[in-house]
């Protein structure tokens, strides 16, 4: 029975995809193309990228104000996530200028941020690009049937007329399918995006103000 509404699926699929013609697989291949992109952002932003940013930071105080700068950096490079990083270059030049410091976070910061934002920018003109070929295939459909109306034989004009109809219908669905899942999936990981660069802004200051304190009472 199962086997029987897999098989049943498929060959609806098939028929839906058939019957809305060339931009049909236009819009597959950008969703595709799409979904590519959000599961590589995924893993990288919710596995690689990404650490519980006020825990990692409370660690490195405890070595910080323990006098354990080398603990500190070891900690950081346990880490491939972007905050460690960033954190990391900072605590190198702990024994230096605050302004040092600060000028070896900012380079690592603009190091970091463009492969945190990479690709999400082409979500955005996936999910435009899909509605947009719907909308073709809705008029290509629509032409379609208004052909049928005008020209065709009258035994064949409700056949030419469904055809074109569900041409534009079929092709409109899945445009605006693909268009919300991207749109939703790129919602999500732009959020996981700007936490990720948020919490290196909040960090770095922290560690700046951590680093002045230190040295000021020593």
């Amino acid at each position: 029975m199962e086997g029987f509404q897999i098989t049943s699926l498929v060959n609806s699929l098939a028929s839906f995809i058939q019957s809305g013609g060339i931009f049909m697989w236009v819009i597959l291949i950008v969703w595709g193309f799409g979904i590519a992109i959000c599961f590589e952002r995924f893993s990288k932003l919710s596995f690689k990228y990404d650490v519980d940013g006020p825990s990692f930071m409370n660690e490195l105080q405890r070595y910080i104000l323990s006098n354990d700068i080398q603990g500190a950096i070891r900690v950081c490079s346990g880490s491939v996530a972007m905050l460690p990083k960033v954190l990391k270059s900072g605590l190198k030049r702990a024994g230096q200028s605050q302004d040092q410091v600060q000028n070896a976070i900012d380079a690592t910061t603009l190091e970091v941020i463009p492969k945190v934002e990479r690709n999400l920018n082409y979500l955005s003109m996936v999910a435009n690009i899909s509605t947009l070929f719907g909308l073709l295939g809705t008029i290509q459909g629509l032409i379609t049937s208004f052909s049928a109306v005008a020209e065709a034989d009258p035994a064949q004009k409700a056949e030419l007329l469904a055809i074109g109809i569900s041409k534009a219908m079929n092709t409109t669905a899945l445009g605006l399918f693909s268009a919300i899942t991207i749109m939703m999936i790129h919602t999500f990981l732009s959020s996981k995006s700007d936490k990720i660069i948020a919490e290196i802004d909040e960090f770095s200051v922290k560690l700046l103000d951590l680093l002045g304190t230190k040295k000021s009472s020593e």
